[in-house]
């Protein structure tokens, strides 16, 4: 009984949530006589025989049955299954009986119009009745004479109530109930894994901050020892006053740090001991109106979260995830490949949800730019995968060259049918950059599939690790490993520019917000803003090596992602958290909630203030910020 009344409940809110308030009034009005307590057959019987059937609404009748099919009675049951189908058949040449009764052969033609194909699918026996419509008199027929008898009615409405008493009354309505019950449950259960990430969360923040404690204890140890080892500091730098230093514009000491300011900003660099006791660079932003530092990376604040949603769909390592087009589905890869569709918000409809198998190691995914139709999938083994989101299949399945047999990155064109690939060979190493070897840029179109053209990069270029379109595809900027940025004009399919970036293999590169700078992040933790007006000219940067340092970059290569207002530069981590760097202004950055494991994958959603991380704890997750 306390089953029975949660499901009133249950319906109640559901009316109430709909605004079907004449019909609230008509259940609950019923709901208050003894009549419905219980099971009522009767009701039930009336509403086939004396309401769906002699007014012809055959929807209907075929939805009470599918109804009675799928919450009452499982597949798994034979026995009450074949009961079910049997008497559904039943009623249904009741109804076409009924029809010719009354004179209704338009009504016939109907009946068979609508669900041919269904009672073929379910009974071949049906095939005869296919014929009734042209027969004269079909009740003189031996065949059908049966049924056109008052003793075959009677019989099948006995049937059918003796069939609902013994079935449901009492002993079917609870599986109905259990599945209610088992949905609030997982609800529950939901609810409960959010309320532990969350608390781990909490932990990790907390183990971070005794962390940092220690780390600046250490550091305020170091700077007692370096003032022991110099008594005199304060007359070294008085002696320095007035003094012009070549190649330093100005120079001045804070907290035993050295400031550089560079017109708008000023980098400075500290010493700071790590939890090996090794020491690393960590960056400092400070205002030059005031001179005021403000933090440093350790320091960066947590980000303050509108929602957060964790997707726990892999059982390995996340390689890639990315949003698609319109920002309302997720694509995400781990190293045993396997490719995950999925949606973060539950009104959002599944119907491209999926599961792909890939049979290697997802390298790259880059969904189509103006739907969210297509998927391509690279892999490490040299294949391309397209994937009809739609259709839930492979519509084609490619493979780069044999000289070339690792996908590092894939890009979809945002106005053309073309797609883009960086393949390289393979050569022995133990660092992911010693294992790339020569590159193949390949513009491939998407309609026949095949190969366009082949970008050229000289002879025996080094791999190239990332690839960007600008907003209409006509340029396309790519990142090579040894630390240069190339320059494509899409339409001549020749490269129009190259400098060299950086002093260390670049991972990944992107247009800024205007499409007049570049930003690059290379394997020595540095990220830079190149200016496109004055090639060569570094506009902004920052010393992630904190967060990406060499090291990390044996497992994967690290990636940039830059928000749909070009403010916020989200970078992956060798830590649990990444680092969110504001690229415009003097503000601090912030820090990511903290996975369990190194964030390996991010990507910033086209249009809202959310991002996604993957993690090598198999996890992805979805952050909406404020």
């Amino acid at each position: 009984m306390e089953n029975m009344q949660y499901a009133e409940e249950l319906v109640k809110e559901f009316l109430v949530f709909r605004g079907f308030t004449n019909t609230l009034q008509a259940y609950e009005s019923e709901l208050s006589t003894e009549i419905g307590r219980n099971f009522q057959v009767d009701k039930i019987l009336d509403l086939v025989f004396s309401v769906y059937i002699p007014k012809y609404q055959l929807d209907r009748l075929l939805g009470i049955f599918t109804f009675f099919k799928q919450c009452f009675i499982s597949p798994a049951d034979a026995e009450l299954f074949s009961a079910i189908v049997k008497l559904e058949q039943s009623v249904l040449r009741y109804y076409v009986v009924n029809a010719l009764k009354s004179g209704r052969q338009d009504k016939v033609g109907e009946f068979f119009g609508a669900s041919g194909n269904y009672l073929l699918q379910k009974r071949e026996d049906w095939l005869a009745w296919f014929a009734m419509p042209y027969i004269t008199n079909p009740s003189l027929d031996p065949q059908f004479r049966v049924y056109f008898s008052k003793e075959w009615s009677d019989t099948l409405i006995l049937s059918f109530r003796n069939f609902l008493s013994g079935t449901f009354n009492g002993l079917r309505i609870p599986a109905l109930l259990k599945i209610s019950t088992e949905k609030n449950t997982i609800k529950c259960l939901k609810n409960d894994i959010k309320q532990l990430n969350n608390k781990l969360s909490e932990l990790q923040a907390l183990l971070e901050t005794k962390e940092a404690e220690i780390s600046q204890l250490r550091r305020n140890g170091n700077d007692i020892v370096g003032n022991m080892n110099v008594p005199n500091s304060s007359a070294a730098d008085s002696s320095l006053e007035g003094q012009d230093i070549p190649g330093v514009c100005e120079e001045s000491s804070i907290s035993g740090s050295t400031t550089q300011d560079f017109g708008s900003q000023s980098l400075s660099s500290v010493k700071s001991s790590t939890r090996d006791g090794k020491l690393h660079e960590s960056s400092q932003i400070s205002n030059a109106e005031n001179g005021q530092i403000v933090v440093t990376e350790d320091d960066f604040p947590e980000v303050k979260v509108d929602f957060q949603e964790t997707f726990l769909g892999h059982n390995s390592s996340i390689s890639c995830c990315r949003f698609s087009a319109s920002g309302s589905n997720i694509a995400s890869s781990s190293i045993d490949g396997t490719v995950r569709i999925w949606t973060y918000d539950s009104s959002t409809p599944s119907s491209k949800n999926a599961t792909i198998y890939c049979g290697s190691e997802v390298s790259a995914l880059s969904w189509e730019c103006r739907s969210d139709r297509l998927l391509l999938i690279g892999t490490a083994n040299g294949g391309i995968k397209a994937w009809n989101a739609d259709a839930k299949r492979v519509v084609c399945d490619l493979s780069t060259s044999r000289d070339f047999p690792s996908v590092l990155d894939l890009k979809c064109s945002p106005v053309e049918p073309v797609f883009v690939s960086a393949a390289a060979s393979r050569r022995p190493g133990s660092a992911i950059f010693d294992r790339t070897g020569f590159a193949s840029l390949t513009v491939w179109h998407m309609k026949t599939w095949k190969p366009v053209t082949v970008l050229p990069l000289g002879e025996d270029p080094p791999a190239i690790t990332s690839v960007c379109f600008n907003h209409n595809g006509k340029i396309l900027v790519a990142s090579a490993t040894d630390g240069m940025i190339h320059m494509f004009d899409m339409s001549a399919g020749l490269q129009i520019t190259g400098w060299p970036a950086h002093d260390s293999p670049v991972s990944s590169v992107l247009f800024g917000p205007a499409e007049t700078s570049i930003f690059s992040l290379g394997s020595d933790g540095k990220i830079f803003e190149w200016s496109l007006h004055n090639q060569g000219q570094i506009l902004w940067s920052r010393d992630c090596s904190r967060f990406c340092s060499p090291e990390s970059f044996d497992k994967h290569m690290h990636e940039i992602a830059l928000d749909s207002d070009g403010k916020r530069l989200l970078v992956t981590s060798g830590l649990v958290r990444a680092p969110i760097y504001q690229v415009q202004g003097h503000e601090s950055g912030l820090r990511t909630l903290a996975h369990s494991a190194s964030i390996t994958s991010v990507d910033w959603h086209p249009t809202l203030p959310m991002y996604i991380t993957g993690s090598a704890d198999n996890s992805v997750r979805v952050t909406s910020i404020l």
